[in-house]
């Protein structure tokens, strides 16, 4: 198996172990389901050649319908939690830039994913803790629709505190690298 496919499979056991097993996203189920999701590696590890590749996931997306949702995988380059952040939210702006805002919007992930003012032992960080730093390219008008036909969908962030919370970040800790060993 390339790197490249293990990186791939790492990820979708995460999405598959942890996101979809203890609900953490009510709306993955389905798109894993239905086979929905794709999955992408960036080999690029300098942010310009990285957003490029972002912007081509979008335009693939544009001419596939059927493919509901991309977790685009960046492995190298930014290991760092802050230089992610940074990529971020150039990959946000680009977006808007492109044309894309309203289209597209972005989830993030990271191995050290840590919420603004929160400890980086907080297991409730775990809600964004991934294998890889990721970038989610969600379809605007589905997640609008699948909020829609949600009741409360304001508590799904903090159902999902209170749970890694009770769960613990040991727990969490556990089931991620798990995910890095199957």
């Amino acid at each position: 198996m390339s790197e490249q496919q293990q990186q791939i499979e790492q990820t979708a056991n995460w999405v598959k172990q942890v996101v979809v097993k203890y609900n953490i996203c009510p709306f993955a189920r389905r798109e894993v389901e239905r086979g929905s999701v794709r999955y992408v590696v960036a080999e690029e590890h300098k942010p310009k050649t990285v957003l490029k590749k972002l912007v081509a996931e979008c335009e693939f997306l544009d001419q596939n319908p059927q493919v509901e949702t991309t977790l685009f995988i960046i492995p190298r380059g930014f290991e760092g939690f802050y230089p992610y952040l940074d990529l971020v939210d150039a990959a946000n702006d680009l977006l808007i830039e492109q044309g894309y805002e309203g289209q597209y919007q972005l989830a993030s992930f990271h191995p050290d994913y840590c919420f603004e003012g929160e400890p980086q032992d907080d297991a409730a960080n775990y809600t964004n803790r991934s294998p890889y730093p990721t970038l989610h390219i969600l379809r605007e008008a589905s997640m609008e629709q699948a909020l829609a036909n949600y009741d409360d969908p304001e508590s799904i962030p903090e159902h999902n505190i209170k749970f890694t919370r009770r769960k613990g970040g040991d727990f969490f800790a556990k089931l991620l690298a798990q995910c890095i060993k199957s």
